[in-house]
């Protein structure tokens, strides 16, 4: 009966133990409260009524078919995520484990123990033989967590498993995003590849035509060579171009895990269903909740816990080894009533001194300053992230209206001078100015272009968050 009363008195204590794991206080966010709003920002604005990243699965966002057919691949074959998934697993089990250690471990023993004397050391004079047998059932070295170290190691294991599955949230979202990105680059080499093909058999046209009026002695040799290094100027460009494309489908087939069929790939900018805007909400509070930040906070909250450990262990570790079972020296009386055994041994090991035990609580707290920083510069970050693509998408509009009229103009400028060279006018140096600058402008509009969508990627990827 003493028994069990010890053991009703210390499962009271250990229930209501506690850590000692200084109260958790999330920082305040380093940031300002409001997005910002400078000319830069104006036109966005007008996009406040737009749905926010929470409010729609991907697939609605990302609404072109083949795309979303190609991220579903990414998702079920990227080796990324797949070790990102499985780095989850594994925190979990850890927890698991050290969740595990507020528990008992019951095992059960069973010995058998032969013992010969001889008769120069037997009591009787004569050298005999022993038998002993026994069964038991017992805990073995329980640490009752009177002062929350081993709770407060759990708490840590919880802290690092939560924070690495928001790391694995954060990489799905990244992949969802970079392969959507990929996407969008591929299409637009694939039509700046059209356009530069288009071009290289103008030039070639316009070469052989100057050459037939060489041979007849109406052109000079310098305008057929000019000719002819425009000519060589845009077969460069078909190259490159073609380099370009074939490294973009290797980016993707990369980031799918597999070679994709060429029906999925896109034909140009022009055959891509744009993603949808996206509102960054009125309060830059939401970057709270995006998974990178909150896999900081979780280091915070792990570290705040390892101090919880730290102090802890300034104090007593009381432990307790008991067993229950039955003995006898012969086997067939082993499991008979009177045959009865049992242990109780708890011990306590107070520390008295030693010095790591003040150096590793210093350094817990120095770790715990660094979560802090960590944390606010994942906020201002995420900060910086989103005000960027605000920025872009608040003057990406005025940069393609006036790299599209600038292409209009370039146009009639190229026009007025080939019409002036074929009459004799001007030279062929003005019509030579006038394609370099077309060509460039067009290649800047499609740069333009693909910046624009792929800013809505950007947004996608920067204001991912839970509510």
């Amino acid at each position: 009966m003493t028994g069990k009363k010890i053991f009703i008195t210390l499962a009271a204590l250990f229930l209501s133990a506690c850590t000692m794991a200084p109260k958790y206080t999330r920082p305040t966010a380093p940031v300002p409260q409001n997005w910002p709003t400078s000319e830069a920002y104006q036109e966005t604005k007008m996009a406040e009524s737009a749905p926010t990243a929470s409010e729609l699965p991907w697939r609605e966002i990302f609404s072109d078919e083949r795309l979303q057919k190609i991220i579903e691949t990414a998702l079920d074959n990227n080796r990324d995520l797949r070790i990102a998934a499985l780095n989850v697993e594994r925190a979990r089990a850890l927890y698991g484990i050290q969740r595990a250690e507020l528990l008992p471990a019951v095992g059960a023993v069973g010995i058998l123990s032969k013992t010969h004397v001889p008769a120069d050391l037997s009591l009787t004079g004569k050298e005999a033989t022993s038998d002993q047998y026994s069964v038991s059932l017992g805990v073995s070295s329980w640490e009752i967590d009177f002062f929350g170290r081993i709770r407060s190691l759990k708490d840590r294991a919880l802290e690092e498993y939560l924070a690495t599955d928001q790391a694995r949230r954060s990489a799905q979202t990244l992949l969802v995003s970079t392969v959507a990105q990929a996407y969008l680059t591929l299409a637009a080499d694939r039509e700046a590849l059209k356009l530069v093909a288009s071009t290289f058999e103008t030039q070639e046209a316009t070469y052989t035509l100057i050459r037939k009026r060489y041979e007849v002695g109406s052109a000079s040799e310098l305008d057929l060579q000019r000719a002819q290094s425009q000519v060589f100027a845009a077969k460069g460009d078909v190259a490159r171009y073609t380099q370009l494309t074939a490294q973009d489908e290797n980016v993707l087939n990369l980031l799918v895990g597999s070679s994709l069929p060429r029906t999925l790939l896109p034909a140009d900018l022009g055959s891509v269903s744009p993603p949808k805007e996206l509102s960054p909400g009125l309060s830059s509070e939401v970057l709270l909740h995006r998974p990178d930040v909150l896999a900081a906070e979780h280091r915070l909250k792990e570290a705040n816990a390892n101090i919880g450990a730290a102090r802890a262990a300034f104090f007593p570790r009381i432990s307790l080894t008991t067993a229950i079972g039955t003995a006898s020296a012969d086997l067939a009386r082993l499991f008979n009533s009177d045959q009865g055994i049992w242990s109780f041994i708890p011990q306590i090991s107070l520390p008295i001194f030693d010095a790591r035990t003040w150096s590793a609580y210093e350094v817990t707290k120095v770790d715990r300053e660094i979560a802090v920083a960590q944390y606010e510069k994942a906020i201002q970050s995420a900060f910086r992230e989103v005000s960027d693509a605000l920025a872009v998408r608040g003057t990406v509009n005025q940069q393609i209206a006036a790299q599209q009229s600038l292409v209009e103009a370039v146009a009639k400028t190229y026009r007025l001078s080939n019409a002036r060279y074929t009459k004799g006018i001007d030279n062929y140096l003005g019509v030579l100015d006038a394609q370099r600058s077309l060509n460039a402008a067009q290649q800047g509009l499609i740069g333009l272009q693909l910046a624009r969508l792929v800013n809505r990627v950007t947004l996608y990827k920067v204001l991912d968050w839970e509510e």
